[in-house]
């Protein structure tokens, strides 16, 4: 991986939250998972660039054939952006094209799952921007749907307490195919996003998922 200095000496810049925005929401709304070799996980990676927590199921994890998910195709962007990031969080997984491998993304994992062990993720890594991928299978697993966005809601308050000044950038259910582009998937987070919009400093952004 690039070294911290090596980005500074061939004008790499910070991100911003625009620039982060504009590559971020353009990678959650392109997920897609093609056949890519694996690489050995290799935990702990930095570049010394903001840090950025990938959150979420097997949509942020990557599986078989493809560990990575969505996170290959945002590394590129950012690279062709020149923005330098860290990612960040207690798992590694994805091919070698994936600069920075780290990521929190729980394969069959729910909302409540994740609510259950977020203190300790945030507190080891301190990120300062999350991407925030879930509620998949709340859907698949006919976990109390009903409930499903208030879940959300709080797990984005909890990550609004105890990292105030982070970025949030919660994504949409991907719908499983094009009739379900209005169905329950696309109910379950933005009410998150706005009831965390304008809580102290930074905030939660909605980006929605579109199914290629």
């Amino acid at each position: 991986m690039r070294s911290a200095q090596e980005g500074t000496a061939r004008g790499v810049r910070p991100l911003s939250r625009r620039g982060f925005l504009l590559v971020g929401a353009g990678a959650a709304a392109g997920v897609a998972f093609g056949a890519r070799p694996a690489a050995a996980d290799v935990p702990g990676e930095s570049n010394g660039g903001v840090r950025v927590m990938p959150l979420g199921d097997s949509l942020t994890d990557g599986f078989t054939p493809c560990p990575g998910g969505y996170r290959i195709g945002l590394w590129r962007r950012l690279a062709e952006a020149g923005y330098t990031v860290d990612f960040v969080g207690s798992l590694a997984n994805g091919p070698a094209e994936l600069g920075d491998h780290d990521h929190e993304g729980h394969s069959g994992w729910r909302i409540d799952q994740l609510d259950a062990q977020l203190d300790g993720w945030l507190a080891a890594t301190s990120p300062r921007t999350v991407l925030l991928l879930i509620g998949t299978n709340d859907l698949n697993q006919n976990h109390d749907v009903a409930n499903a966005p208030a879940r959300l809601s709080a797990l984005v308050d909890r990550i609004r307490a105890l990292l105030p000044a982070a970025e949030i950038f919660v994504a949409s259910v991907p719908p499983h195919d094009r009739s379900d582009a209005a169905g329950p998937r696309r109910r379950v987070q933005p009410g998150a996003a706005r009831r965390a919009r304008g809580q102290g400093r930074g905030g939660a952004t909605w980006c929605g998922c579109t199914r290629r």
